[in-house]
């Protein structure tokens, strides 16, 4: 997986943490990235029905409270794929571990992510931003 979902989960916080508006550049400077990155984020989340966003207006508005954002409905906004973990394109079928491998890894893996999409959808954006001040 890339950084894009920590990265959206990141603004989320920030966005959930500011009661004024904020630009980009300054999200991106707490992110450490380029400002556009900050943009295609944003933008992946705004279609994600995460953000609501307008043209020519500085800042970014949460569409439901952080109680009702869980992190799965951020990593699907992100267009997080279908699994995390991958099995390689081309085993060789004449041998008789390359013949099976990636029905039995297909298995394995599927339960991994069904794994992780139930944990990620038992957290909240709220449960982050308690945790940022517990640490704080």
């Amino acid at each position: 997986m890339n950084s894009e979902y920590s990265i959206a989960v990141h603004i989320l916080s920030l966005l959930n943490h500011s009661p004024e508006p904020i630009s980009s550049e300054y999200i991106a400077g707490s992110v450490g990235v380029n400002p556009v990155v900050i943009r295609s984020v944003t933008g992946m989340l705004r279609r994600g029905g995460l953000l609501h966003t307008q043209r020519g207006v500085m800042g970014a508005q949460l569409t439901r409270p952080p109680e009702q954002i869980s992190l799965l409905d951020v990593y699907r906004a992100v267009n997080a794929p279908g699994s995390v973990l991958k099995v390689h394109q081309h085993p060789n079928p004449a041998c008789p571990v390359g013949a099976r491998i990636q029905g039995v890894l297909d298995d394995v893996f599927g339960q991994a992510q069904a794994a992780l999409e139930a944990r990620l959808a038992t957290v909240f954006l709220s449960d982050i931003s308690t945790a940022l001040h517990q640490t704080a």
